[in-house]
């Protein structure tokens, strides 16, 4: 129950959250299926969007252990919304042929449809382009669904929707998809791939949604064929509980929601984010169990547009996660394109805006060590929603297209890294006895027991917290800190009364002891990182660490108070983040909290321990009994509790007054510094003359040449001297970020949103 005394806040959690609570919820907690951390990607590209490569290619360089070391465990393929124009599924060369899906000579897939033979449907999307629908339908998903036979892979299809009334958003609907008869299906042994007929699943739900809700598909044909009457999938988009058919923008032919109009008074962001609104609902009606919204690059695009598609205030992740908490239930803040020029793309003055005279900068006007300022920023967005009490998760991607300047199979990058190489959700993953499926990791990723990391600056966390009541059961910190190391050691969580770890709430009487213990691995040798060099931004200080050598520096664990749902359309529910020079100025400094309305912020959120190798608060050592590794271990106690509130964790490589990357308390300064568009702006020089240091000529590099050993061609130059950028400036700068804990105190606030 709501305690008294009641506040606004209070009163706002009855009104809207009795059905959020019950949605997210799920009941009472029941005995926890055994599961472990598992390594994925859900936002990546091949050339059925806007990526480079095959989706062989993209499959094998993402879930490979030999030749890409890095394979993750799970990987679901996106790509753009709308429609495309190239056959992904012919691949590049004779070492991806398969029985079903041979290399044809002369073609690859830069390959267009029409020029490999292949039908479109719909109401024609351009001169060889196919609707997005009918390629997840009918080409994508069957070859996925083989590769993930052929491989005993659990690789399956997702979207990265082009938004109505924002911009992008990574999401999946995975109702159908690798169904348990795939278990024992035998594969097609001849050419002519595995056709949308004789898979044994589907990706139909996927399908029908890009074509009722992606921004990009104007498709009118509810999915049918224009050479033929009625015959097709005969879509309708209308449902129980959405506006659809109730609204003007409702079109009857397409039978679906079709936002028109342009310029300023157009409200197409507006309503195309009540269509959105809708999008989720769909999924939560129909697939509730089976689909995910999660906005992609979020602060990228800018502010919220109310006539235009741009990015995503608070009060819209407030609105979709308020429509549909199972669903829209996270943000990927930690964007991908970390070796671009502009980190994550983002950059200063990115977007136009309607009726403004000049663009408008990505939110935060770059991102904050590799991570959007939503995330980023102590007391920011991301902890005015964990300040509610929400579901609200933070994830991270890859967004792969391709490596910039260089081959698709060079290690060096001036655009992105493939999938797993640099980021990785850990999410835990409760399958039991049985294999990795998509319905165990979607349901993973909703639970918010999810970290996310960086050029492998940790792979291994244990995250807990337990309740202590005075008197001889009072919990110890050795005691707590050994179910972490033990949770930790078998790359699992804890399944004990009184505890709780990632995504879920520890529920206790005011004036208890809450015991918090981290253990992480800081794995030993070497990352992924193409380079042996000492670490330009560490040489600033005087420390020579190579760069693909990282050591974790030290770990912050952050809380902040929950205070509850905030009221739709009360003044502390909506405000943009301030654009422009209202943030980040022109010299690469920033405003600080007081400049952002109260709705995108919780004032109470703070560093309230930091944790490193020999500070005031130290970490100590443990050796795995599983398998000789060893861990970082640290714990301490939050004393007689009386208000609800949450801890999450985040931590670096970088110490603290790192000069043009970290401040004096050790927050991630803008990487306005390392972004090479504007080479004026740059500050770190890399000096390191080595002997093995390629040309900048795209030419592939021989992985057995041995890791780079001096600042690479390709980085950018300022009065001649070479200077921190690309995928230099990404390697030298690496985060990890957790998930909360939330604590909820009887007779204080309701920790509505999760269980």
């Amino acid at each position: 129950m709501i305690h008294p005394p009641f506040n606004k806040h209070r009163i706002a959690l009855l009104a809207i959250s009795a059905a959020t609570m019950a949605a997210a919820s799920g009941g009472a907690l029941a005995a926890k299926t055994p599961g472990t951390y598992v390594a994925g990607d859900f936002h990546n590209h091949t050339t059925c969007s806007d990526g480079s490569i095959s989706m062989q290619r993209l499959v094998k360089k993402s879930t490979d252990k030999a030749d890409t070391p890095w394979g993750l465990d799970w990987f679901v393929q996106a790509g753009h919304g709308g429609n495309g124009n190239r056959n992904c599924s012919l691949v590049e060369d004779a070492s991806l042929s398969t029985p079903a899906y041979p290399f044809v000579s002369g073609q690859g897939p830069q390959t267009t449809w029409a020029t490999s033979g292949v039908a479109r449907k719909g109401n024609a999307a351009g001169t060889a382009n196919m609707w997005r629908w009918q390629s997840i339908q009918e080409i994508q998903y069957p070859l996925m669904e083989y590769l993930a036979v052929l491989n005993n892979l659990p690789v399956f299809m997702g979207l990265e929707s082009v938004v109505a009334g924002h911009e992008h958003s990574s999401m999946a609907v995975i109702t159908g998809q690798l169904p348990a008869s795939t278990d024992t299906a035998v594969l097609p042994t001849t050419p002519g791939g595995q056709s949308f007929a004789t898979a044994l699943g589907n990706a139909t739900a996927l399908a029908q949604w890009s074509y009722c809700f992606d921004r990009g598909d104007t498709d009118t044909s509810r999915g049918n064929t224009t050479t033929t009457s009625g015959i097709g999938n005969n879509w309708s988009c209308d449902f129980s509980g959405g506006v659809n058919s109730g609204s003007a923008d409702w079109n009857a032919t397409a039978q679906k929601l079709m936002i028109t109009g342009s310029g300023v008074g157009s409200a197409i962001g507006t309503r195309g984010h009540a269509k959105t609104v809708d999008a989720v609902k769909w999924m939560a009606a129909l697939h509730a169990n089976g689909s995910y919204y999660v906005p992609a690059h979020l602060e990228r695009a800018g502010p919220f547009n109310p006539d235009g598609n741009n990015g995503f205030n608070v009060e819209h992740l407030r609105n979709l996660n308020n429509a549909a908490p199972r669903v829209a239930f996270g943000m990927e803040t930690q964007p991908g394109h970390g070796a671009s020029a502009e980190r994550g793309e983002y950059r200063p003055l990115r977007n136009g805006f309607t009726g403004s005279s000049t663009n408008v900068d990505s939110v935060g006007g770059t991102t904050y060590g590799g991570t959007g300022v939503y995330g980023a920023w102590v007391g920011g967005v991301w902890d005015a929603l964990l300040g509610e009490g929400r579901n609200f998760w933070f994830f991270a991607s890859s967004d792969w297209h391709n490596r910039g300047s260089f081959g698709a199979d060079d290690r060096r990058s001036t655009q992105d890294f493939y999938p797993g190489e640099y980021q990785r959700n850990y999410t835990m993953v409760r399958n039991g006895a049985d294999k990795l499926r998509p319905q165990t990791i979607v349901d993973g990723l909703r639970t918010g027991n999810n970290w996310a990391a960086s050029g492998q600056l940790i792979d291994r966390l244990a995250f807990v917290a337990c309740a202590s009541y005075p008197g001889p059961g009072a919990r110890t910190n050795a005691a707590v800190e050994n179910l972490a190391v033990r949770a930790a050691s078998n790359n699992t969580d804890i399944d004990v009364a009184g505890c709780v770890t990632m995504g879920e709430k520890l529920v206790v009487r005011p004036g208890a002891d809450i015991v918090v213990a981290v253990v992480v691995r800081d794995p030993a040798g070497t990352n992924y990182a193409p380079y042996s060099f000492p670490n330009p931004s560490l040489a600033q200080i005087g420390a020579n660490v190579p760069m693909n050598a990282p050591v974790l520096d030290h770990i912050d664990v952050i809380r902040g108070s929950v205070t509850g749902f905030k009221t739709p359309g009360s003044a502390d529910y909506s405000g943009e983040w301030p654009r422009n020079t209202g943030w980040l100025r022109t010299d690469g400094s920033t405003a600080d909290l007081s400049a952002v309305p109260a709705a995108a912020k919780n004032s109470t959120a703070a560093i309230l321990r930091t944790f490193n190798g020999n500070g005031a608060n130290p970490w100590s050592t443990a050796t795995s009994t599983v398998d000789g590794t060893t861990f970082l271990k640290m714990s301490f106690r939050i004393p007689a509790v009386q208000a609800s509130q949450y801890v999450r964790l985040r931590g670096t490589n970088l110490p603290a007054a790192v000069p043009y990357e970290t401040d004096a308390q050790g927050n991630p300064l803008p990487d306005f510094f390392t972004n090479a568009t504007t080479v004026a702006n740059l500050r770190i020089p890399c000096t390191t003359v080595g002997t093995n240091v390629p040309a900048n000529t795209g030419v592939t590099w021989d992985q057995s040449m041995g890791a780079i050993d001096g600042c690479p061609n390709h980085l950018a130059v300022q009065n001649g001297q070479k200077m921190v950028s690309y995928d230099v400036a990404a390697w030298a700068d690496l985060w990890f970020y957790s998930n909360p804990i939330y604590v909820e105190v009887g007779g204080s606030t309701v920790v509505a949103g999760v269980r």
